[in-house]
């Protein structure tokens, strides 16, 4: 894995011919000690409609792409050393498994469908992951501990020898312009929220972000 510095949620995500092949969306890494493992990316070209397996599994058009793929990282771009048709292969992040129908909810939708109606059947929303692993997403909420304060959100990731150093947050209120949050103070996460220890003094020492 190369050595990266930053992972802006929202980059440009460029394959290994130059072109644009998605927006990063977000990383995965271990909900313990935080090591990225992957990115989500919304593909440049739709995948919706797609289907995995059975007829029932409805998609969206975010892939997940393993962090060993990723050739380099700036403020600007992640450069990949895949192609796009690649790309487009690796697998889906998100996908909708329908709910089994009661006979009383497909009475319901063929009389929906009957009249024009039918609206989006209920599904249960799958996340490719394996247990063990969150997602990071961009606006994600940093909390103070468990005191139900919100510090920010989370702007993007930074990167050191593989390693989850710190997030960039987004104010909320305790400060005037973004600043970083050693991944240290950072005690648990999961997929809503990071959840900050610091105590007064620690929150007026956090260094702003200097965005490049």
């Amino acid at each position: 894995m190369p050595e990266l510095s930053d992972l802006r949620l929202g980059a440009a995500v460029v394959d290994s011919d130059g072109q644009k092949a998605g927006t990063l969306v977000s990383v995965i890494v271990d909900e313990k000690g935080f090591e990225p493992r992957a990115l989500v990316v919304k593909d440049e070209v739709t995948l919706a409609g797609r289907l995995l397996s059975a007829e029932k599994l409805f998609t969206t058009d975010e892939v997940v792409i393993p962090i060993t793929a990723v050739e380099s990282a700036t403020h600007d771009a992640v450069r990949l050393s895949m192609s796009g048709a690649d790309i487009r292969r690796q697998p889906l992040y998100l996908s909708y498994r329908r709910e089994p129908l009661t006979p009383e909810d497909a009475v319901v939708e063929e009389g929906e469908l009957l009249t024009g109606g039918l609206g989006l059947p209920k599904a249960e929303e799958i996340a490719n992951k394996p247990e063990g692993e969150i997602e990071i997403d961009s606006g994600e909420n940093v909390m103070l501990g468990t005191t139900g304060r919100r510090l920010g959100t989370v702007r993007e990731l930074l990167i050191d020898h593989g390693k989850l150093a710190g997030v960039v947050i987004k104010p909320d209120g305790f400060f005037r312009r973004d600043v970083v949050l050693p991944i240290s103070f950072i005690e648990r996460a999961d997929d809503m929220a990071l959840f900050a220890h610091l105590d007064e003094s620690d929150i007026e020492h956090l260094k702003p972000f200097v965005d490049l």
